[in-house]
């Protein structure tokens, strides 16, 4: 009798997230086992008890998955992960917390896809600015960005401090190179969107980042992206089913086009679910971060 497929869902914070459990099920596991308040230190010796309990062929049907909001934390707890294992005893992880990996790789992916089918260009060399950059899925799209070759700032909505410190932070985690601002005003923003080539809007739902007057003062703006799926959107005059429509109060900018919330969460939502089916289906173990989700994220746009 085949053994059932089980997923270790392990979560620093108080609650795993239902969301995170939902998906896991829709992508076929049979058992869902949520772990809260855990502690860095504690990932090995439950990563060695999933392990040791199963047989061989049992840890192929076994998973383990990483959620939380701290994508560093997340990113220490894979690796922890990874040394726990003890071959032929080894079973597949991914890392997601808060979502903000796949989001962030869907959301950088159809911008990417835009900005070759309506520009005709690579990430590569284009300046990009991160709205919202300080938290999960923004510091994800910015390092995803910043890997992927763009000219990346992350931009705190307050603290110059916070963004430099975010940006040397991940950049020594994640080999980027991100620049980090803050905007707190309109003319602040208004002074960093004349030179942006994209613009990647990630702040906290029900907030408008930008609206028409300050869209107004870009210059060279090729695509814009929003995951702000709650009114006021992020970005005035995007609509949320937007995939690469005009952005029409980006008037000094010729071909400036937009992507809405729902059309990244569409991406989003199909990306984890394919990441968490791999899990399943592959032979051997595979470890699932920011660069595994960009990838696959760059096949299902």
């Amino acid at each position: 009798m085949e053994k059932r497929s089980i997923i270790h869902m392990i979560d620093p914070m108080p609650h795993n997230s239902p969301f995170d459990l939902n998906m896991a099920a829709d992508a076929g596991f049979e058992v869902l086992l949520p772990y809260s308040n855990v502690k860095l230190e504690e990932v090995n010796g439950l990563v060695q008890d999933a392990i040791f309990s199963r047989g061989p062929a049992g840890v192929k049907r076994t998973g383990v998955f990483i959620g939380g909001r701290d994508i560093g934390l997340a990113m220490g707890m894979l690796d922890k992960a990874r040394k726990a294992m003890v071959p032929p005893f080894e079973v597949s992880v991914f890392a997601d917390p808060s979502g903000a990996f796949t989001t962030a790789a869907a959301l950088v992916a159809c911008v990417e896809r835009e900005l070759k089918n309506k520009h005709g260009l690579g990430l590569e060399g284009q300046r990009a600015v991160v709205f919202g950059g300080t938290g999960p899925v923004g510091l994800a799209t910015g390092v995803i960005a910043s890997l992927a070759g763009a000219d990346t700032t992350i931009i705190d909505p307050f603290n110059i401090e916070t963004a430099l410190q975010k940006a040397d932070e991940y950049n020594a985690l994640c080999g980027s190179k991100l620049h980090g601002t803050y905007a707190s005003s309109d003319a602040d923003k208004a002074r960093l969107l004349a030179h942006a080539d994209i613009v990647f809007c990630t702040a906290k739902a029900g907030v408008q980042v930008l609206s028409a007057e300050v869209l107004a003062d870009a210059l060279q703006l090729k695509v814009a992206g929003d995951v702000n799926a709650v009114p006021p959107l992020g970005i005035e005059g995007l609509k949320l089913k937007h995939f690469g429509e005009p952005l029409v109060h980006a008037v000094n900018s010729k071909g400036a086009v937009g992507i809405g919330a729902l059309a990244v969460g569409d991406v989003k939502y199909r990306l984890q679910h394919r990441l968490l089916a791999l899990m399943l289906e592959t032979e051997k173990p595979v470890y699932l971060d920011f660069r595994d989700a960009f990838q696959k994220a760059r096949e299902l746009v």
